[in-house]
């Protein structure tokens, strides 16, 4: 009762208000009324002005319960679209983990695994929600939250031309083969691996060569300088140091003198992107700095390793400086001169923070076998 009564509670002051306006209006309009016409003694004068007072009191409260109701009113409107995007995104999310169950689920379907046919049927969970396997939430958290195979083709991209003349190029962690497609596209023989089963399928759909399995296990079982180059492109951030000190070590005896390699991960040195991609992904083990990465190529015996930055945070999103007129930056007047220096120090403020909040988000060290 008590959370219908303080629902009810604006209404009520509303009504209420609108009363007391109504009659003070009345009273004022009577006392008005009352002279008649005639010339006004100092009794009417203080008739009509002891009503004047109370009208322009109740207008007061009159005026604010309109605008309480307004202000009420846009709120209501605001939580509905806020709700209806809530209701959007949850929408989307289900969407895109059932259209991965639905397409591992007809994948396996396809190739008729033979153990399907003696394992029980998955139950529903006690929310009637599908049982899914991680693996497959992993593949729609990846769609949902590292972008569109477009747009992921796009940024990958730009590490073809490293490969240019080379062969027996292996992408470590290909996913959804993004970057495979793309060496394919340049005429650059390559192949993929990938722990995650649903990952590796829908590679394999676009007619990749994927195989199944562990990065490092996949790596020992190649032979001596028998690959023309290597890349692993948000993977490494995944691994913990031991394994990933032994992936590295075994490339460098791996790949052919000369042959590039490539690791990309996100930039905890840009706090925008740890605080937002990394620490987004459960996956993820550790960061790992631009300056570690680059030494841990170079202690393993690759030369000329450079970082290349890529992903920059747009300026929007940057702080901004402040911009005064060049007649207050040259002004001597003392309040205007306090005020150059105010923004000068804000201008330097904010470039330090951009410096170390809004950088870029990713990067990758290159390497090349000595």
């Amino acid at each position: 009762m008590g959370a219908v009564d303080e629902f009810d509670k604006p209404e009520r002051e509303r009504l209420d208000a609108d009363a007391r306006y109504n009659e003070a209006l009345t009273f004022f309009d009577r006392a008005v009324q009352a002279c008649g016409g005639r010339a006004l003694d100092a009794g009417d004068l203080e008739r009509i002005h002891h009503a004047l007072i109370l009208f322009l009191q109740q207008i007061t409260a009159f005026v604010d319960t309109k605008d309480r109701a307004l202000a009420a009113d846009l709120q209501a409107r605001i939580e509905r679209v806020e709700q209806r995007s809530t209701d959007i995104d949850e929408l989307r999310t289900r969407v895109g983990v059932l259209q991965r169950h639905a397409r591992a689920t007809d994948q396996a379907a396809a190739v008729g695994r033979a153990d399907d046919r003696h394992q029980p049927a998955r139950q529903p969970a006690a929310s009637g929600a599908p049982s899914l396997e991680p693996e497959i939430l992993y593949v729609a958290f990846e769609d949902q939250f590292r972008g569109s195979d477009e747009a992921v083709a796009a940024k990958v991209g730009s590490y073809v031309p490293i490969f240019a003349g080379a062969s027996d190029v292996i992408d470590l962690g290909c996913g959804r083969g993004e970057l495979l497609a793309a060496l394919k596209s340049a005429g650059i023989a390559s192949r993929g691996v990938d722990s995650n089963a649903d990952m590796v399928a829908v590679a394999r759909d676009r007619g990749l060569e994927v195989e199944l399995g562990d990065a490092l296990s996949y790596v020992r079982s190649l032979a001596d300088e028998s690959i023309g180059g290597a890349i692993a492109t948000q993977v490494v951030e995944h691994l913990a140091p031991p394994y990933l000190f032994a992936l590295v070590s075994e490339l460098a005896r791996k790949l052919r003198a000369g042959a590039p390699l490539v690791l990309e991960t996100i930039n905890p040195a840009c706090w925008l992107a740890f605080f937002s991609s990394y620490i987004r992904d459960l996956t993820h083990v550790r960061p790992i700095h631009p300056d570690t990465l680059q030494y841990l190529l170079r202690a393993t015996g690759f030369e000329r390793v450079q970082i290349r930055y890529s992903a920059p945070v747009p300026d929007e999103m940057k702080m901004q400086s402040v911009n005064l007129p060049a007649a207050v930056v040259s002004a001597s007047e003392p309040a205007t001169a306090a005020v150059a220096l105010t923004a000068h120090a804000v201008n330097a403020n904010a470039a330090i923070l951009n410096s170390l909040m809004f950088t870029h988000l990713d990067y990758a060290a290159v390497g090349y076998r000595a």
